[in-house]
């Protein structure tokens, strides 16, 4: 918990074990850590970091997800959970400050670092290509009034 930007606790009951390896891998493929725990020790671990916010969530079968990207593990409980009804998405940390169902959800929704990082990049690089074009625009007209002028001189 305490090195990840985001822990989501999740309950599982329901799930087969093949579905429940089916979330494992594609939340193993992103690189988040998905673990079965005690709630005390859940507890545990919270209350050593300062967070007693956890505790009313804290019933039931408990699998915690922990992650460095908050999206990437949104997106896949949200998809994963719409797909297969009985997962429960509980609440989460998000930079040890608790987050609802909801904001989870809305998480999801945003797109991942990636896709963020592509999209500043095209903006950034937009405008370039944009004054580069323009040269070679200027260019092009400058070397066809050249031209024009070498044709007038030759013709006179």
């Amino acid at each position: 918990m305490d090195e990840s930007s985001i822990t989501v606790l999740t309950d599982y009951r329901g799930l087969d074990v093949a579905e429940i390896t089916e979330l494992r891998a594609k939340l193993r493929e992103a690189g988040i850590k998905y673990k079965v725990a005690k709630n005390t020790l859940i507890k545990l671990a919270a209350h050593e970091l300062g967070i007693t916010s956890l505790d009313e969530y804290l019933e039931g079968p408990t699998a915690v997800a922990f992650s460095t990207d908050p999206v990437s593990l949104a997106k896949i409980l949200v998809d994963f959970a719409k797909i297969h009804n009985d997962l429960e998405i509980k609440t989460g940390l998000l930079d040890k400050k608790l987050v609802g169902i909801e904001d989870i959800k809305e998480l999801a929704k945003l797109p991942t670092r990636e896709v963020l990082l592509a999209q500043v990049i095209g903006a950034i690089q937009s405008p370039m290509y944009g004054f580069a074009g323009s040269l070679a625009g200027l260019l092009r007209k400058f070397v066809y009034v050249l031209d024009q002028v070498r044709e007038q001189k030759a013709q006179a």
